[in-house]
């Protein structure tokens, strides 16, 4: 029988061998976390401050933004840590949580993205309807079950990893506690969890990308039966900021898992941070460049506008309308 010595603490490898790399990500991860937080906090405050914003692919935007900010931060911070070489341990605990939320919300995101495609679809494909198909409640039930969904069945993964024997191997050659990395210390059989692995990615990232895909070929074949250059260029621009976040989710994810095996293991180590905190700093970016929306009401409060607006109780948009299709 393996010795079945339990564990309290793991040890974090990192690229522990090239401490000059792992200054240059620090500096690097450090102020591209600070963006994440900073440009996904802004896009929730504008949320909350403009009623012009206060429509469903807005209220899905800032759950979004939450997600990002929410992922980040629960492994960010201590890897920073580890790069000064402060420390290169995580608790049982510390771990236990790291594994079960970076699960948890990069599946909930999957989810979020093909809501906010469908939300798409309604708003171009059946603009009369938007109002009663995208009602509060019903979006506030969209976002509910996609957080629900994704929490869930992560549970059930995390669960059946920890329940493995590890027979006291600590060592993960990794930045953080990621699930690949952690179920290869195990000295069991891991079948089972690998092939749940599979039905969960099924599930949660090829079933939403296959409803996105849908989506954008409804909204596409909607679009080109616009008669007018403007107005198919209108109708496509309500959807391109979305639709740009869903290409680099989905596409580095890709790069990430379909790519041959670097030599180098450090390398794959590198594209997979690159990957956890690159890409959610980018969704702030997108909808800031690609939504006039956006855009206007972060002139407002950088003059003061938004801020006074709010507390006066004035509306901002002369047409109600106008908010609620987005």
């Amino acid at each position: 029988m393996a010795n079945q010595t339990a564990v309290t603490e793991y040890v974090l490898l990192g690229l522990h061998e090239h401490h000059n790399l792992e200054m240059v990500l620090f500096v690097l991860c450090l102020g591209i976390y600070s963006m994440n937080v900073l440009g996904n906090s802004l896009l929730i405050g504008l949320n909350v401050l403009d009623p012009c914003l206060h429509s469903p692919m807005y209220f899905f935007l800032s759950n979004l933004s939450l997600m990002d900010i929410c992922g980040t931060s629960s492994f960010v911070p201590l890897m920073l840590v580890n790069f000064l070489g402060a420390q290169r341990t995580i608790s049982f605990l510390g771990c236990v949580l790291q594994v079960y939320l970076t699960l948890a919300l990069g599946s909930t995101e999957c989810l979020l993205l093909a809501v906010m495609a469908y939300d798409r679809y309604v708003a171009i494909c059946q603009p009369l309807r938007y109002p009663e198909i995208m009602s509060r409640q019903t979006c506030l039930w969209m976002a509910v079950l996609s957080w629900g969904t994704g929490f869930a069945i992560s549970l059930l993964q995390s669960l059946l990893t920890w329940s493995l024997p590890f027979c006291g191997h600590n060592i993960i050659n990794h930045f953080f506690c990621e699930i690949l990395a952690v179920l290869k210390l195990s000295c069991g059989d891991i079948s089972l969890n690998a092939l749940l692995l599979i039905v969960a990615t099924c599930v949660l990232t090829l079933a939403p990308l296959l409803l996105i895909c849908l989506s954008y070929i409804f909204i596409l074949a909607a679009i080109l039966r616009v008669p007018s250059a403007a107005g198919r260029r209108k109708a496509f621009s309500t959807c391109s900021a979305h639709l740009t976040v869903v290409v680099v989710f989905y596409g580095t994810i890709s790069f990430m898992y379909f790519k041959p095996k670097a030599k180098d293991p450090n390398l794959d180590k590198i594209i997979a941070l690159f990957y956890g905190v690159v890409t959610p700093s980018l969704n702030p970016v997108i909808y800031s460049l690609r939504n006039a929306e956006v855009k206007a009401a972060a002139l407002a409060l950088l003059r003061g506008d938004l801020l006074s607006r709010k507390l006066s109780h004035l509306p901002c948009c002369s047409s109600t309308v106008s908010c609620m299709t987005g």
